[in-house]
């Protein structure tokens, strides 16, 4: 039998391949279970604290209607929404490209049965800067 001088690596960096494309696919499947929203920006954004209690509501671009991240039909939404108590915590995430008529159906739906303890998500924007052309002019004496 031969001695080897050596340890061969190749079976070693094999598995770590394998294993590394493993990863990769799982991990492209995780990222797809979210829902692509583009929010409006805001300046006048408060930052929320996730409340297990709220409903969330999502209209995507394509003017598809989610509730808890499953998709729903408008009629099982008004069905859903009428068991709900009137005190009811709901967000509400719109992307920026539906129509304002989406947005004011589902604040109908929510007002129809009472539901006032409504959140609008939206995106922090950055407050404009000034920059030396918009800065006042410095006043000579």
């Amino acid at each position: 039998m031969k001695k080897f001088d050596e340890i061969n690596i190749i079976p070693f960096i094999d598995i770590m391949l394998v294993l590394l494309a493993i990863v990769l696919v799982t991990a492209s499947f995780i990222s797809q279970g979210k829902i692509q929203v583009n929010v409006p920006k805001a300046t006048s954004t408060k930052p929320m604290k996730a409340d297990d209690l709220a409903k969330l509501l999502t209209i995507t671009a394509d003017n598809q209607f989610f509730f808890n991240d499953q998709p729903i039909t408008k009629e099982q939404l008004t069905t859903e929404v009428s068991t709900w108590d009137k005190t009811q915590k709901v967000s509400l995430k719109v992307d920026g490209a539906v129509a304002f008529e989406k947005f004011v159906e589902l604040t109908d739906l929510l007002s129809t049965h009472e539901i006032k303890n409504v959140a609008i998500v939206t995106q922090k924007e950055s407050s404009p800067k000034t920059t030396p052309a918009q800065a006042e002019p410095e006043k000579i004496p």
